[in-house]
C-alpha cells in the first residue's frame, strides 16, 4: 500500500516537473519594469508617395523607461537621403507581450513626423519586433508606410 503510494505520488511529481520544463507550459507576463533598457535596432521598408514607394532603412538606439517613456536617435535614409534624428515619446506593455509606441522624430530640433508602432516583445523581454501603423507629418497629413523595426536588447558595463 505505502509502495502504491509513493509510486503516485512520484508519478504526480515527474508530471508537474516535466509540464514545467515543456516550452509553452509556462504563460508570459512581461511588464515595463522588464522592457526597459537599452536597445539597438534597424529598421526597413517603403513609404508611398504619390510618385510611388520609396524605400527607407535605419539604424539606431532606443532607450526604453520603466516608466513607459522612449528616446533615442535614429541615423536613417529615405530613397538615398540621408539624416540623423532624435525622438522621444511613450510606449506600452501587457502582460501578453504587445503593446504599443508613439514616438515623436525630430530633425535638428524641427517635428518631421509621430509614428505609432505595434510592438511584440520576444525572448525573454530582450527583443523587439514592430511594424508601423501610421505616419503623420507636421501639417496633420499622413502618409502610408510598409515599415518593420527588430530591436534588441544592448547590454554595456553599467548594466
Amino acid at each position: 500500500m505505502k509502495n502504491n503510494i509513493f509510486r503516485s505520488a512520484l508519478s504526480v511529481v515527474a508530471l508537474l516537473l516535466w509540464l514545467s520544463a515543456t516550452p509553452g507550459a509556462r504563460a508570459s507576463h512581461c511588464s515595463l519594469e522588464g522592457t526597459a533598457g537599452k536597445y539597438g535596432f534597424t529598421l526597413n521598408g517603403v513609404v508611398i508617395l504619390p510618385t510611388g514607394p520609396v524605400p527607407i532603412a535605419a539604424v539606431g538606439r532606443a532607450v526604453l523607461g520603466a516608466d513607459g517613456s522612449a528616446s533615442g536617435t535614429e541615423t536613417r535614409s529615405v530613397g538615398g537621403g540621408f539624416a540623423e534624428e532624435t525622438f522621444n515619446g511613450t510606449y506600452t506593455v501587457n502582460s501578453d507581450c504587445t503593446g504599443i509606441a508613439t514616438l515623436r522624430f525630430y530633425e535638428a530640433g524641427q517635428l518631421v513626423r509621430t509614428s505609432i508602432l505595434p510592438v511584440v516583445f520576444d525572448n525573454n523581454q530582450s527583443e523587439i519586433r514592430m511594424v508601423q501603423k501610421s505616419l503623420e507629418l507636421p501639417d496633420g497629413s499622413f502618409l502610408p508606410v510598409v515599415i518593420t523595426v527588430e530591436a534588441k536588447k544592448v547590454f554595456t558595463e553599467e548594466d
